[in-house]
């Protein structure tokens, strides 16, 4: 569970609510008309732009920026390095008995294990990556829509309210409130974009980019493990996927660890 995603989200629209509270009655910020023009309008604006299984789809893709299970590289490098260990001394038959979290990972050791050649293995894996993140980058796409259909659904909504209230000028008193209500859709839009979809296609963008270095350093160690490459080796090869900070670090705690298990 991302917990920072639902913090954010219940935040960001519990500042706006509590704003409204403490600023008077809740009952004036309500109007079906304006939340149906731009709930309505942005989901249908959307469907002209994308067919209507991805449009949907993206609801499911969304549930990857509320649950996730965090990896980080440096558990991963080390995984690896010790699977190149076990191939290197008992050969890639001896990876069968271990048992592996990562299903990218261990699809591609099996892989290896049934004897399939290196380039086949990285291109095979390789297409997967790109339809897996194209899948991916479409959910992301869609939230932006949602995020820029959003606002222009609201001014819709503002104009259509003050087309209204221009056309019924004789009673001076509604003025104010058909305003108000006029306003509404503005608002709306604006918080659906800025709360909602915007950040929601942000933190997708971001899981699709770790996701993708993730992968891709598996695919490097893959057709590392396969090409029968020293463990130390290996080690030097992933490490580009860390940040240079950490890189130092995990080599340290890691021949710390091998120390410990010397002594």
């Amino acid at each position: 569970m991302d917990i920072a995603t639902l913090i954010g989200m219940l935040g960001a629209l519990g500042v706006i609510v509590g704003a409204i509270l403490f600023g008077g009655s809740a009952g004036g910020f309500f109007d079906i008309p304006s939340v149906l023009i731009v709930i309505g309008g942005t989901l249908f604006a959307n469907l002209i732009k994308f067919p209507l299984e991805q449009t949907l789809g993206a609801f499911k893709v969304a549930s990857r920026a509320f649950v996730h299970k965090p990896v980080s590289s440096e558990a991963l490098i080390n995984e690896c390095i010790e699977l190149a260990g076990v191939a290197r001394k008992e050969g890639l038959l001896g990876l069968e008995a271990i048992e592996i979290q990562n299903e990218f990972l261990e699809k591609g050791v099996q892989m290896a294990i049934d004897g399939h050649d290196a380039d086949f293995v990285r291109r095979l894996l390789s297409k997967e990556i790109n339809l897996n993140i194209e899948r991916q980058e479409m959910g992301e796409a869609i939230f932006r829509g949602f995020g820029d259909s959003a606002p222009a659904m609201g001014m819709i909504g503002t104009l259509v309210g003050l087309v209204q209230m221009m056309s019924n000028m004789s009673d001076p008193k509604a003025i104010g409130p058909a305003m108000a209500i006029a306003l509404l859709t503005t608002l709306y839009g604006a918080v659906l974009a800025n709360a909602v979809a915007v950040p929601m296609a942000e933190k997708l963008a971001y899981r699709t980019a770790e996701e993708r270095r993730h992968r891709h350093l598996i695919l490097e160690a893959i057709h590392g493990i396969q090409e029968g490459l020293n463990p130390r080796v290996l080690e030097s090869l992933l490490s580009a996927y860390l940040p240079e900070g950490q890189r130092d670090t995990a080599s340290n705690d890691k021949e710390s660890a091998q120390g410990a298990e010397a002594a």
